[in-house]
């Protein structure tokens, strides 16, 4: 799928690595549902052992009933919507360019693209010891202009990625200075 994605490579121009988020993050969505949902259950004996009428009353049955099927509506919902980000960020380094593409919500998409030559910094970010353990963490690559600043977030093996990226960046740079210089006689 990630392929279908990089559609127009330039003339020469190859795809070097794909990453997307590392599995770490699926399984934390995974555990923080099971763990919502785990919520009704425990509302549901406390109710028992402190107030068994509830569960007969005529009124407040129904309404027990429909929270439970709202809020487990909300934890499907909203874990869906996060596990379709995680599914849908994708980070290509190409032999020219790093193409950003990430799902924010359901609807809404933004793909953007560096040209090696332009970038000035990379930055290669591990936090606590989840992520030393699991190797991933957060890549950052700086251009020129002010703002512009990709954020690879929670990404398995951030510091070959920004190696390759640095690595790739040099020979972009290095190419482009051949070309634009006159041969010597």
């Amino acid at each position: 799928m990630a392929h279908a994605i990089v559609t127009k490579l330039e003339p020469g121009e190859t795809v070097v690595l794909i990453r997307r988020a590392h599995w770490i993050v699926p399984l934390k969505i995974i555990l923080t549902a099971l763990v919502l949902f785990a919520v009704p259950l425990g509302v549901y004996q406390l109710i028992v052992f402190a107030a068994p009428a509830l569960l007969d009353h005529t009124v407040a049955r129904p309404i027990l009933l429909l929270l439970t099927v709202t809020y487990t509506l909300a934890v499907w919902l909203f874990s869906f919507t996060d596990f379709i980000d995680y599914f849908l960020d994708v980070w290509i380094l190409t032999s020219g360019r790093v193409l950003n593409i990430e799902q924010h919500g359901l609807f809404r998409r933004t793909a953007s693209e560096l040209n090696l030559s332009s970038i000035q910094d990379v930055t290669a970010e591990t936090k606590g010891i989840l992520q030393t353990f699991f190797k991933f963490g957060d890549v950052f690559v700086q251009t020129a202009a002010e703002h512009e600043r990709f954020h690879m977030k929670q990404i398995a093996r951030p510091d070959e990625m920004k190696m390759k990226i640095m690595e790739l960046s040099e020979k972009d740079r290095i190419h482009e200075q051949g070309v634009g210089t006159p041969a010597k006689a």
